[in-house]
């Protein structure tokens, strides 16, 4: 722990001093956001505006932070965002990431665009859980839906022989902005070898027309990927509840909200604004969980409340490893689980599965 400042109490910290520890080009394709910028800060305005309402004299033995999910233990509710490139802000990228998370239990989704190969951040898991002697922490993987399900179904079937234990399709970012120029040494490193992607060829044609369009996955795409994987099988970027319905009909088991941190399409709401429209449109029985904007242990408290079965953290993973590398990401996680369990004891709620409602302050209701 020498190398990380003294001063850091909080992941808003780490934010601070990771500014200054990475190049300038890579921490503005990290933080910056699509459009105007308007939809970037919209989740953490959205949890900085839901009040807890803590219960007291409850009773606190036995307390956990504890999970199951798809048949698998999970230590805490907070889990690892896919978050691409992570050689961007330290040399071990995705192997320190998940060296941390496997020292502090927490489960991690690995992105299609890793800077290090899926099999060899999962041989880095194993090993840390070995030398740790305790349990392996379940790893998910994250898919980019490829130009066709050629180039896509080698992916699927590399996570299942690697050990991944549920499948993530992010279906939000098809269509996109790029203009972010990787620097030297940092690569998809899981795509390697792969033919390069098709450029435009029609005359004239902006978007509609080109391959980015013709080719942008479509409800039978995952369809197809139900039918293709026994693994547990998780949506991820959707907002609208319609759509939450439409997934669980072609197979999905979860669904992950997201608005992609305002990366992809500016003017979104916040996820957690939508959650409870979700929860609603899909039931009680599908696992919903939530990605954006949190930075606190009271943030996740807040998302569990309001239907979530867990959250998703990305943006703090990347300033961590900026700031301190693998000792960095595991004194975030640190603090975070420590926040975590901080705020259950003091709304008076000893397990995860106890957190809804009657833990949030409705004026409206008074």
């Amino acid at each position: 722990m020498s190398g990380i400042p003294v001063d850091i109490r909080s992941l808003a910290d780490y934010e601070r001093h990771a500014a200054s520890q990475m190049p300038e080009a890579s921490w503005q394709h990290l933080q910056d956001g699509s459009g105007q910028g308007l939809t970037v800060g919209v989740d953490r305005a959205a949890y900085d505006r839901i009040q807890l309402l803590p219960r007291r004299l409850t009773d606190l033995r036995g307390g956990s932070t504890a999970i199951q999910l798809f048949g698998e233990h999970h230590a805490t509710p907070i889990f690892l965002a896919p978050l691409a490139y992570q050689k961007l802000a330290h040399e071990e990228g995705e192997l320190a990431t998940v060296r941390a998370a496997t020292a502090l239990g927490i489960t991690t989704i690995l992105s299609t665009l890793s800077s290090v190969t899926l099999e060899e951040v999962a041989a880095a898991a194993t090993g840390a859980a070995r030398e740790l002697e305790r349990p392996a922490v379940p790893l998910w993987f994250q898919l980019y839906f490829q130009e066709d399900r050629a180039r896509t179904l080698p992916l699927v079937r590399r996570a299942e022989a690697a050990g991944y234990s549920a499948i993530v399709f992010t279906v939000d970012a098809a269509v996109k902005r790029a203009g972010f120029q990787l620097p030297p040494g940092v690569e998809a490193a899981n795509l390697r070898g792969m033919p390069p992607q098709r450029q435009a060829t029609a005359s004239g044609a902006i978007l509609f027309g080109t391959s980015l369009t013709e080719e942008a996955p479509r409800w039978e795409d995952l369809a197809w990927l139900r039918a293709e994987t026994k693994l547990p099988l998780l949506v991820k970027g959707l907002v609208a509840p319609e759509d939450g319905r439409m997934a669980v009909d072609h197979g999905a088991d979860g669904i992950i909200l997201s608005n992609h941190g305002g990366r992809v399409l500016d003017g979104m709401p916040a996820a957690i604004d939508v959650l409870p429209l979700m929860r609603e449109a899909v039931g009680a029985e599908v696992p919903l969980l939530v990605d954006g904007g949190v930075r606190a242990g009271t943030d996740v408290v807040k998302a569990l409340a309001l239907g979530a079965r867990a959250v998703l953290v990305g943006r703090p993973q990347m300033h961590a490893l900026a700031v301190g590398g693998f000792a960095g990401v595991a004194h975030m996680l640190h603090m975070l689980r420590a926040e975590l369990e901080l705020a259950m004891a003091q709304i008076g709620c000893r397990d995860v599965s106890m957190i809804d409602r009657r833990y949030l302050f409705d004026a409206r209701a008074m």
